[in-house]
This record gives structure tokens, sequence and C-alpha cells, in this order.
């Protein structure tokens, strides 16, 4: 049995129901994972009972991580709603300009984040300086970094996620994440001295009303998570590993 552990993220009940029944080790709660996951509302987070730890995505708005005061204000507040509704931890990061990691906001939302599990996410896959960025991030004690090596997909970023790992020394654990599906966990593993992994385990399917579309309420297809698709990546990873 592999002792690497498999991350879902879903954005909603029914996709949170999947990743539980296909046997995800642990989830990521967001909303809009079509624009790369936000911060999921507080009453999802409230409603939340799962048998396997839950983590928060904590990004108030699509587009880069350079966040002016309101939004970090805004952030810490959503920190401390996933606190609230007893979740496990958080998921989140900030960036400057020129793409590198965002110390002093970063600092303030790992002192608000206190005693709840932390990622640094793919804010991270921006970054000018790889192993700068990971000396950061085990400065401020997150337990991880989610990435794809800087690419579209992990597999694409396999050389640049060995470089982070060796960066990291054990110190922090690299998770890819990006692009991972069964056909695609090969490339990484057991290339990659990793113990989880991140992906979607979802299916595209076209929007049935047409006027949810035309309408701009929906895009015209939806994905949605698949419990038959984490089982099967979970028997690759165990296989691969």
């Amino acid at each position: 049995m592999s002792g690497i552990l498999l991350e879902v993220c879903v954005d909603d009940p029914a996709g949170l129901a999947a990743a539980i029944a296909g046997g995800a080790d642990r989830i990521e709660l967001c909303s809009a994972l079509d624009l790369g996951g936000l911060t999921p509302p507080a009453g999802f987070m409230a409603g939340i009972a799962s048998p396997v730890p839950v983590y928060a995505m904590i990004r108030p708005r699509a587009g880069d991580f350079v966040y002016a005061q309101v939004e970090l204000d805004a952030m810490a507040r959503d920190i401390e709603a996933a606190r609230q509704a007893g979740l496990a931890g958080v998921v989140l990061g900030a960036g400057r300009r020129d793409g590198s990691l965002d110390y002093r906001a970063l600092k303030r939302l790992a002192e608000i984040s206190g005693g709840l599990g932390t990622t640094l996410h793919r804010a991270f896959d921006l970054v000018p300086d790889r192993a700068e960025a990971v000396e950061m991030a085990v400065e401020l004690g997150f337990e991880r970094i989610l990435t794809s090596g800087g690419a579209p997909t992990a597999a694409e970023g396999v050389a640049a996620l060995e470089e982070t790992i060796a960066a990291a020394a054990g110190r922090i654990s690299i998770m890819p994440g990006a692009g991972i599906n069964v056909e695609t966990i090969g490339r990484l593993l057991p290339r990659l001295p990793v113990s989880e992994v991140h992906a979607s385990c979802s299916t595209a399917e076209p929007v049935s009303d047409a006027r949810l579309v035309s309408l701009g309420f929906s895009p015209a297809k939806r994905r949605r998570t698949d419990a038959a698709l984490v089982r099967a990546l979970k028997e690759k990873i165990s296989a691969a590993g």
C-alpha cells in the first residue's frame, strides 16, 4: 500500500461527496475551480462534515496574487471562518509584482492561521527563485507547497519539481498538482520522492440548459468530481509508489 496521500480539490457539495466516496485522503475546498479555485462561501465551510481533513482555499478573486490591504483583511476574516467551521487548515498565497512571494502579507496570514494546517498554493509557480521561495515558506511554517514546477501541468514541470524537492531537503512537503490523472501520474511517480499529490479527478460535462450559458450564469462546460476517477488515481498511486 502506498504511503502517498491524495488530496482532491472540490467546489460543491456533490464534489465533496464524490471525493470522499472515491477515497480521497484530504480535501481542498474551493469555489470556482474553473478559475483555479477561490474562497468557498462561509456557509459551505460551516456545513462540512467530512471523515478526512478539509483545507479551505483562501483566495478572494481570480487573477494575480498581488493583494490590496482590503483584500488581505478579507482573507484574514475568511481564515477565521474556516477556523470557526472546524476545518483542518487553509490554502493561501500572496505575491509581488515581480512574481516573488510577499513576505509581509504571508507572515500576517500565517500568524492568523496559527493552529490550522497551512498550504502555500500555486502562487509559488510564479516565483523567479524557487529555492528562495522554499526558504521563505519554511521560515513561515507552511506544511507544504502545492506546485506544478512553474509549468501548466506537473508532468511538464517534473524537472523543476525535482529541484524544488531538493531545495526543500525534507523540511517542507512539496505536493505536485495540476493536470495529474491516471494517464500522467506515471511521469511523476516514482521519479519524485513525494508524500502527497493533488488532483481534481474531474470530468467536463456540457451544461444542459443553454439559457444558463447564454445569460452568463454558467460556462458552457462544468467540471464534476468523479468518485471512480478518485478511486482509479489512488490505485495508480499505490502501484507507482
